[in-house]
């Protein structure tokens, strides 16, 4: 039964994990049974996605509640730190708050964290070994140590000398398992068997838009040897290389992950001996997802699945049943309405995302969102050569239109999600999809409207 007491907040998020690469969500690669045991004793969002699928502005969007032409990150820029967000009010309600780790919100240098009572945080994407901190002071410290286990320590430190008689907000955000993937020791031996490749490795980008074609972030083509950490072996021809550095960079990728399962484990350890698990809601995420080789890539940023879906986990004993799976759309700028709610806190006005609170008891509004609106807007930049683009994803369609920023076709691709999951084949010149363009279409420019985005209409 509910105590009615206002429960504490935990919001673990790592940096660019791919549900995919979860045992929760099916994966063939990896088990993670912490991020596991989350979603085992409370609920796995299956439709949860990005608006943006690109660090800063996903960051951005999930502490302010807004889109990115709302909230001013659009891309890799500094964040306004005027605006309202969560922590802020949370804080003003008489929570205690801290965030520990990647903060990826200062470019300029800039490490100020606001809405916080105690903050350390990594300089821009910050290093996995030995890395530096800043903090109040605005000293550089480096810890020794690896990253994700020293998050961890600032966290449960940070945990164990709270005032026991307020509630608490706790931002725990790791690196990993950003490239360059780098593991730790521990965790080496490890992936060392043959990793399954995905079945859309080889895709040729054929019956897709030319941004597909042209993008730069194709496993082998496209790696330095940072990222797979030797030389490209002599004698190996091309198809032979790809398949090396799929290789190499899963191993290390999937280790980096099972050092931030193992330290999930260690948060959800201390839960349950400090007596917190019960009035607890604990969350699991990342700020986007990721390509593992599939479409040939890695990275993220286009509007395809695999970088746009979150994964998304949450356990509250006291309200939420355990093991369920819910399909409902639910998207990043609803992460602040939701942390607000279960603080017994309304929604303010500019904020344009929505409480799910209602959903993750499986009980959704008549008025539930059924579609939404995507937009990335890097283009020909930051060192992928992805083109700028927006659109809309249904139940089962999704629509996206490549507007460019310079001279050059502006391109559309249609995708039914039902007999081409994978999105291999565009279907938006086929006359079969004529009605189903026509409809999407008018549901973007509502979506664009309803949000207030208006620039580059098609």
């Amino acid at each position: 039964m509910p105590s009615g007491r206002r429960p504490n907040i935990i919001y673990i998020m790592s940096d660019d994990h791919a549900s995919h690469a979860m045992s929760c969500y099916g994966s063939v690669v990896n088990e993670t049974p912490n991020m596991d045991r989350i979603a085992e004793e409370g609920v796995r969002l299956d439709n949860c996605f990005c608006t943006n699928a690109i660090c800063t502005p996903s960051r951005a969007a999930v502490l302010t509640g807004k889109y990115a032409h709302q909230n001013g990150v659009r891309v890799f820029n500094d964040m306004d730190q005027r605006q309202m967000t969560a922590p802020k009010l949370l804080q003003q309600a008489g929570y205690q708050t801290a965030i520990f780790g990647k903060w990826h919100l200062g470019h300029g240098g800039i490490h100020n964290p606001q809405g916080f009572d105690r903050w350390c945080v990594l300089p821009g994407q910050g290093l996995y070994h030995d890395p530096e901190f800043y903090d109040q002071s605005d000293e550089k410290t480096v810890i020794p140590g690896y990253a994700t286990d020293i998050i961890t320590d600032m966290s449960l430190e940070w945990m164990d000398g709270r005032d026991e008689e307020r509630p608490f907000f706790l931002m725990t955000h790791h690196k990993a398992p950003h490239r360059p993937w780098d593991p730790d020791e521990k965790h080496m031996d490890m992936f060392l068997d043959e990793i399954p490749e995905p079945p859309t490795l080889w895709d040729d980008y054929e019956n897709r838009a030319t941004a597909a074609k042209i993008a730069e972030m194709r496993i082998g083509r496209d790696f330095r040897e940072r990222d797979v950490k030797y030389p490209r072996p002599e004698g190996l021809s091309d198809d032979d290389y790809k398949r090396w550095c799929y290789q190499r960079y899963m191993q290390d990728y999937l280790r980096c992950v099972q050092s931030v399962d193992d330290n999930i484990g260690r948060m959800l350890d201390y839960l349950d001996e400090s007596g917190l698990a019960e009035n607890t809601v604990i969350v699991y995420t990342s700020d986007q997802g990721f390509f593992l080789g599939d479409h040939g890539w890695y990275d993220k940023r286009f509007m395809y699945e695999e970088s746009l879906r979150m994964p998304f986990v949450v356990r509250y004993p006291e309200e939420i049943n355990p093991g369920q799976a819910n399909d409902d759309i639910i998207l990043n700028v609803d992460f602040a309405p939701l942390f607000l709610d279960y603080a017994g806190l309304e929604t303010p006005r500019q904020m344009q995302g929505r409480s799910f609170r209602d959903c993750l008891r499986g009980e959704a509004p008549d008025d539930w969102r059924d579609s939404f609106y995507y937009r990335y807007y890097v283009h020909l930049d930051g060192g992928h050569n992805v083109f700028a683009h927006y659109g809309v994803r249904t139940d089962r369609y999704k629509l996206i239109y490549y507007y460019r920023n310079d001279p050059g076709p502006r391109e559309w691709e249609l995708f039914d999600l039902q007999t081409d999951p994978m999105e291999m084949c565009s279907v938006y010149n086929d006359p079969a999809y004529a009605d189903v363009v026509a409809e999407l279409k008018a549901e973007l420019l509502r979506l664009r409207s309803e949000v207030g985005d208006q620039d580059d209409p098609f």
